[in-house]
């Protein structure tokens, strides 16, 4: 489980399609406090550490999460938001996320509003009814309260500080973005059909 609040940002530093997509991921966590087996979020999708460097990690990816996810858009040199897993005492700054992508969201407009930016994005249609104004999603990985909805379009507002400590200042029209609904919102929707039922 994680929280949605980024710790680092790093670099994808190598690819190698091989069976399943291994990548090199660069860091600057201590990775003497990881351990093979280790899950880290990367750009919201919890990868198992299979090996371990002075600065770097190696994650094994399978051809269903890519195929489910935006990793199929990694590069060498790529930034991803990383997050390592909740530990039990940890502060719950963001919401409960598990790194299990739902779908791609598509960002549509990127606005500069004083020093924040606004961001409207399309989700996919089948998940457009588990995202509500003032609820959460995790996007790249990130917890972020939504700001507005119509349809499958909703908005969200970066500030300063969420700019620089993810990669959401490099935010650009086109961008697939790995998308993770509520948790809770999930369940509120399954208890609404089941009463209908």
């Amino acid at each position: 489980m994680f929280t949605g609040i980024i710790t680092d940002i790093g670099t994808i530093a190598e690819l190698e399609q091989a069976g399943d997509l291994r990548a090199r991921i660069t860091t600057g966590y201590d990775t003497d406090g990881i351990d093979i087996g280790a899950s880290i979020a990367s750009d919201g999708v919890c990868l198992t550490v299979i090996a371990l460097g002075p600065d770097w990690y190696d994650v094994q990816i399978s051809a269903e999460t890519v195929s489910k996810t935006n990793l199929d858009r990694w590069t060498v040199g790529h930034r991803v938001n990383l997050e390592r897993a909740l530990r039990v005492g940890d502060e719950l700054g963001g919401h409960i996320v598990s790194g299990h992508i739902d779908g791609v969201a598509e960002v549509l407009s990127v606005v500069d509003e004083g020093d924040s930016t606004r961001v409207q994005l399309r989700a996919p249609e089948d998940l457009a009814k588990f995202i509500a104004p003032k609820g959460s999603v995790a996007l790249n990985g990130t917890s972020l309260t939504v700001n507005e909805v119509q349809g499958a379009i909703f908005g969200i507002n970066f500030i300063p500080h969420t700019k620089e400590v993810t990669t959401w200042g490099d935010a650009a029209v086109g961008d697939r973005v790995n998308l993770e609904i509520d948790t809770l919102a999930r369940y509120v929707a399954r208890l609404g059909e089941v009463m209908r039922g």
